[in-house]
This record gives structure tokens, C-alpha cells and sequence, in this order.
């Protein structure tokens, strides 16, 4: 099913947008990190990534539909 303004995404803004969610990852793994309850590192490296990837997944998300709205709403100021 297409969009009737065209393609809201490209190659390169998915790029970008990953490599963003990189650096939001890395971001909240740090902040995560010092708040998991336990001793073990293991555990610590496991619950706080697994807690920065949930919150990574939705940011990407958020971005995604920032993105494609934005040139939505762009595109139809053009016309």
C-alpha cells in the first residue's frame, strides 16, 4: 500500500536513525547500569542492557513517526 505523498523514508534517514539509537543505547545502558540491584556483573550487564534495549526500541520508534510526519506535514505545505 502506498502513500499518497510518496516515500516518507530513505536509506540514509534510516542510517542516521540508527545511528542514533546507538548512541541511545549506549546513553541509557550507562545511566541504567549503576541502578540495577545486584552484585553480579553478569547480571548487571544483562538487566541493563536488556532495559536500554526496551527503551532504545521505543525511541526508535518516536523517531521513526517524528520523521515520517514531519515530511508528511512538509510535503502537504508544499501543495
Amino acid at each position: 500500500m502506498s502513500s499518497p505523498l510518496g516515500k516518507l523514508t530513505s536509506p540514509t534517514s534510516l542510517v542516521v536513525d540508527a545511528v542514533l539509537v546507538l548512541g541511545f543505547f549506549a546513553l541509557m545502558y550507562w545511566l541504567v547500569e549503576s541502578h540495577v540491584p545486584s552484585n553480579d556483573p553478569k547480571m548487571v550487564m544483562l538487566w541493563a542492557g536488556l532495559t536500554s534495549a526496551c527503551m532504545s526500541s521505543v525511541f526508535w520508534l518516536a523517531v521513526q513517526m517524528f520523521r515520517v510526519v514531519l515530511k508528511a506535514q512538509l510535503m502537504a505545505k508544499k501543495k
